[in-house]
């Protein structure tokens, strides 16, 4: 069975296609939707890149600590893993040359070194946490204002809508609709943008979170074994 469809559907159809309507829009909603669909590649940009690095950071370090602990002599496992380049090796090198700084005076310090020791791998945890989460304010920036830059494109776009219905002076459907439906399309990309930043916001700190757990109980693991080694000093 086939239907016969008036030739305007058709018409009307194509007009408000995605492309149709990013055509038909003016240069201000035009903008907006240029600016809203770069943000949404920038952000899937980010969220690709994060996930690897941050779950890459997270397998080496847990690895890195399980080999340490099995390590029977710390100096020789630094020696041989201690010049990686993710956090938990970079959390230990701090330590270790700490360490050696404070422990190569004659007369050791030991509450002096103790001190040292804490706040060298604390720096570190917080640096390597600083340098993992550099770009996630910028999936924060994109999910608390792309919508709202989209809600001024929709604004912007109904206002020109209701210009040309008085410039008509015609309130049908035919002319209200592609003026309305350009205007909510800009919404809509404001939120296409919007919506994964947040989830992948929400998603990274939890990751961020986690692993500066994992470093803290590392270095306090850490802390404790040069603490030891430190008594046994004479």
């Amino acid at each position: 069975m086939t239907l016969n469809l008036p030739a305007g559907a058709i018409t009307d159809a194509a007009t408000i296609s995605p492309l149709a309507l990013f055509l038909q829009a003016d240069i201000v909603v035009k903008g907006v939707m240029i600016g809203l669909l770069l943000a949404s590649i920038w952000t899937w940009a980010i969220i690709i890149g994060f996930s690897f690095s941050l779950r890459k950071a997270s397998q080496e370090s847990r690895k890195f600590e399980a080999d340490f602990w099995k390590a029977e002599d710390i100096d020789r496992f630094y020696e041989s893993r201690g010049k990686a380049e993710f956090p938990a090796a970079k959390l230990m090198a701090a330590g270790v040359g700490e360490w050696r700084r404070s422990t190569a005076q004659r007369v050791i310090d030991r509450d002096g070194t103790r001190d040292r020791l804490s706040t060298a791998m604390s720096s570190a945890i917080a640096a390597e946490i600083d340098r993992l989460s550099d770009r996630l304010n910028i999936l924060a920036t994109v999910g608390s204002v792309a919508p709202f830059v989209g809600l001024f494109g929709t604004v912007w776009g109904i206002m020109r809508a209701f210009t040309s219905i008085a410039a008509e002076q015609n309130s049908s459907l035919a002319v209200v609709a592609p003026g309305i439906a350009e205007a909510l399309f800009a919404t809509a990309i404001g939120l296409f943008a919007a919506i994964p930043a947040v989830i992948a916001y929400n998603r990274f700190s939890h990751g961020i979170n986690r692993l500066e757990s994992s470093l803290t109980r590392f270095a306090d693991g850490f802390y404790a074994t040069l603490s030891r080694e430190l008594e046994a000093q004479r």
